[in-house]
């Protein structure tokens, strides 16, 4: 199971941060200016696990014909409004300028390599193929921090545990939606299963580029990408750099096994080479 993120219906309503807040009851960011538009929270962290980006352009939208459904068959509703198109007027009117807006969170990667480091077993893989923390086995060692090709996970100030998105694993337990999906309203956060997601997905990209709105790719759907493609992948409008995102993630423990090995060899050597200085040590005297 996972999360589709098509970020070109995204208004940027932040209800998405709101609901998972709430439902997992983390703290909240506080209302610090920060500078960046809209956005008081910056990034994921240990705090918050769903973070909604605002990216300011000066750069055309791609304008879609009237009538092109921005929700896929199934996730009608938003039928018949256009968003990009809508953004394209207000850009012309405003010089130019457009927003990207962008749900962001964890990727719950294939090939994880939060799980190859945690010494304790608090992160692990669930029936559903996410990766969640178990915060009461957490020691607070902060391997998996460095880890993450993404920079998902955080630690809490005052314990030191790390904390990340669960894909509210104990709502999907019981057969319902994450939070997050549940309350955005334009179905930007699609949650389900994530080879149908994919088919849905690259029919929306093909249904953008028809439109006119060629830049629109996937980002992290594929399975032979370097962490065998996420469990939350997303509909990008422009490069991922601009989302943050960086444009090759690989595992980052993707070396350990090579290193364990060259490591058994130079400890097999040092003890082959201490057990040849003890025999002849013991032949001279």
């Amino acid at each position: 199971m996972g999360f589709f993120t098509d970020t070109s219906v995204c208004i940027g309503c932040k209800a998405c941060e709101v609901a998972c807040k709430e439902w997992n009851a983390t703290p909240e960011d506080g209302l610090t200016f920060t500078g960046m538009s809209y956005d008081n929270t910056q990034g994921l962290s240990a705090d918050t696990w769903r973070h909604v980006a605002f990216i300011e352009q000066r750069k055309p939208v791609g304008l879609q014909e009237h009538g092109i459904q921005h929700a896929a068959a199934d996730h009608t509703a938003y039928e018949g409004l256009d968003v990009l198109g809508m953004a394209a007027d207000a850009s012309q009117d405003g010089g130019g300028l457009r927003w990207l807006m962008a749900s962001d969170v964890c990727k719950h990667c294939t090939h994880a390599a939060c799980l190859d480091v945690c010494p304790t077993g608090s992160l692990f893989r669930t029936e559903f193929g996410t990766v969640v923390v178990q915060e009461d086995i957490c020691n607070g060692c902060g391997y998996c921090v460095p880890a993450c090709p993404y920079g998902v996970i955080g630690q809490r100030e005052d314990d030191g545990r790390v904390w990340k998105c669960t894909m509210c694993y104990d709502r999907i337990g019981d057969g319902l939606e994450p939070a997050c999906a549940k309350a955005c309203p334009t179905d930007s956060i699609q949650y389900g299963p994530l080879d149908e997601l994919r088919e849905r997905a690259a029919a929306r990209v093909e249904q953008l580029h028809e439109g006119g709105v060629t830049d629109a790719r996937l980002y992290g759907a594929d399975p032979a990408d370097g962490v065998g493609g996420d469990g939350a992948f997303f509909l990008l409008l422009d490069e991922p750099e601009v989302y943050g995102l960086p444009p090759d993630p690989v595992v980052t423990t993707r070396d350990l096994p090579s290193m364990w090995r060259h490591a058994g060899a130079a400890a097999l050597t040092l003890l082959g080479g201490m057990a040849a200085v003890t025999l002849a040590t013991r032949r001279r005297r």
